[in-house]
């Protein structure tokens, strides 16, 4: 299997915000770079090709998991800063 998705996990790679994501789905009804139920049904499809779409997607899933992560550990951090203020 050549071209395995780890480059996913590279600094330079740029994953699509939710937002994007979200806007691409409403506009062209399935993920970005995962083919359409019509190609698929017309054209077929590689499972090992599915496979490393699959993956790409769960490891670009995984970073946006672990970015919220993030953003909700500083939120909780500030929260608990303010009722410390507020308590005070």
């Amino acid at each position: 299997a050549t071209n395995w998705p780890d480059y996913v996990f590279d600094p330079e790679y740029k994953i699509s915000s939710l937002a994007d994501i979200d806007q691409f789905i409403k506009t062209n009804g399935h993920l970005p770079d995962i083919p359409t139920a019509t190609h698929i049904e017309s054209e077929g499809y590689s499972l090992g090709d599915m496979d490393k779409l699959f993956l790409k997607k769960i490891e670009e899933l995984t970073l946006l998991l672990i970015e919220k992560d993030k953003e909700l550990i500083e939120i909780k951090k500030r929260l608990e800063g303010l009722e410390l203020r507020k308590n005070d």
